[in-house]
């Protein structure tokens, strides 16, 4: 479980210290902290469906993987429909709440 602590929170912390280098790199830091944000959510997908494989009946994995599940369908959805505003607005605030919840899993996992 501290492997699985240490390598979120590096994913969560790759995009921040990207961005530190602004100063340096000026736009091509901005463009690489945002790439990194993918980077971030495979990794946490990856840790999930690991800690979901290993304890099949936490509630709460079952919960973030159902839900990583349903952000990808509506973002499928979206496309498919042409882009609706109101759901194009909707699915930029679940990425950053699927990488709270999972965080979230994880640092309380760690302390038991």
């Amino acid at each position: 479980m501290r492997t699985i602590k240490h390598l979120n929170t590096f994913a969560i912390g790759l995009s921040f210290i990207i961005l530190m280098s602004y100063p340096i790199f000026k736009e091509s830091a901005l463009f690489y902290s945002l790439l990194s944000t993918m980077a971030t959510g495979f990794i946490q997908v990856i840790l999930g469906l690991y800690m979901l494989f290993n304890n099949p009946n936490d509630r709460k994995l079952q919960f973030y993987i159902g839900s990583v599940a349903t952000f990808f369908t509506l973002w499928f959805l979206n496309d498919y429909i042409e882009y609706n505003d109101i759901l194009t607005l909707i699915l930029f605030f679940i990425p950053p709440l699927l990488a709270f919840y999972l965080t979230f899993i994880i640092y309380k996992k760690a302390k038991l």
